[in-house]
């Protein structure tokens, strides 16, 4: 009994003490980086950079497919010249239903490209940058998005730019409208991989073709409206300027 109590006495001074919620910090790694700290990192081993790309590839490749852009247009130029003797299609003869329908795809394309103009912003306000949107972008939503907007710039442009060049057959400078914005729209696609893969530089080929066939389109519609939904109006464009402006003179002097 007396050797008793001093063990049970000592047994009660070395329990282990209870555990706490508070964990004891990580110590840190033996070749001293310590993932936990703030401090900046003095190993240059430690962050690995990828290679530099060449300027061949950063500087040339937006020079190359900028020389992509003209290039497609050189090429169609050539395989389709312009003929003055095309067929004569005035859409103020089109039936109201046929006018009402034209307007109305016009007036939609263009609220979806306003749509996709504020997605640009958008992106552009969430992430920083077109590289560091493109960045984030995984290879299969690249693919998707490119096949999203080929096609839709392709439907587009198709339904707009055709009753446009249709109804201004007569103008050299505006049969290149439709084209142009229709190579613009796929150089522009282009340049989003290029973005992605290669370089930054890039974003000045899209910012360029994105005007290009913003301005393109904005003609077309303007031009379209014009014709379908005011046809008093009178341009120097007008294939029937001369007929209308002479029938306007005989009404006036009709009433005088």
């Amino acid at each position: 009994m007396g050797l008793a109590a001093p063990t049970l006495f000592a047994a009660a001074d070395e329990a282990p003490a209870p555990a706490t919620s508070e964990a004891a910090p990580a110590e840190p790694a033996k070749d001293g980086f310590d993932f936990f700290s703030d401090k900046p990192v003095a190993a240059a081993e430690v962050v690995e950079l990828p290679p530099e790309k060449p300027a061949w590839q950063t500087v040339g490749g937006p020079i190359g497919l900028a020389a992509f852009f003209f290039a497609l247009n050189l090429i169609i130029w050539r395989l389709v010249p312009f003929s003055s003797h095309s067929i004569d299609i005035n859409l103020r003869n089109f039936p109201p239903a046929a006018k009402r329908g034209i307007a109305m795809a016009v007036v939609i394309f263009g609220i979806a490209f306003v749509f996709g103009a504020s997605e640009i912003s958008y992106q552009l306000n969430l992430h920083g940058s077109a590289s560091a949107y493109f960045e984030q972008m995984s290879l299969g939503k690249l693919i998707a998005f490119s096949h999203a907007h080929l096609f839709g710039f392709t439907t587009s442009f198709f339904i707009v730019g055709i009753p446009f060049s249709l109804q201004f057959n007569q103008l050299r400078v505006y049969q290149w409208v439709f084209p142009v914005g229709l190579a613009a729209s796929l150089t522009d696609v282009i340049s989003w991989w290029g973005i992605k893969f290669v370089s930054a530089n890039f974003e000045w080929i899209s910012l360029f073709c994105g005007l290009l066939f913003s301005i393109s389109y904005g003609w077309m519609l303007i031009g379209l409206l014009r014709v379908l939904l005011f046809p008093e109006v009178i341009w120097g464009s007008d294939k029937d300027k001369d007929e209308r402006l002479a029938r306007r003179r005989a009404q006036q002097a009709d009433k005088h």
